[in-house]
């Protein structure tokens, strides 16, 4: 299973942006569909983008379609989070996910690598 580290969280002003990124290590990264999700306090875990394999086939919930852009750079082992025009409903701390499978997937159990989550403050 590969091992995932989120880095690139931190405080930022509404309608600012941020650039997540996930490094993964001691597997094949470039057979994993990853996925952002991220958890703010008193909530469950949503799903917020996913990515496959080869990065042809994305999808995004719809809280942030047009403002969030999930990419990957296999030779890198990392993916990314871009967040733009951020929201303080965007307040959560946000997982890297792993799935050893070419399709894309937006369940949280569906995925069987975590990292350790990074926290988003947006402040209004």
């Amino acid at each position: 299973q590969v091992q995932l580290v989120e880095s690139g969280g931190g405080l930022v002003q509404a309608g600012g942006s941020l650039r997540l990124s996930c490094a993964a290590s001691g597997g094949t990264f470039s057979r994993h569909t990853m996925g952002w999700f991220r958890q703010a306090p008193g909530k469950e875990r949503e799903f917020v983008a996913a990515i496959s394999w080869s990065g042809t086939a994305t999808h995004y919930a719809d809280s942030v379609k047009g403002r969030f852009a999930i990419s990957r750079d296999n030779a890198k082992n990392t993916v990314y989070l871009q967040m733009n025009s951020l929201k303080f409903e965007d307040t959560a701390v946000y997982y890297c996910a792993a799935r050893y499978t070419l399709s894309v997937a937006t369940a949280a159990h569906e995925y069987h690598s975590w990292g350790q989550g990074t926290q988003v403050t947006v402040s209004s």
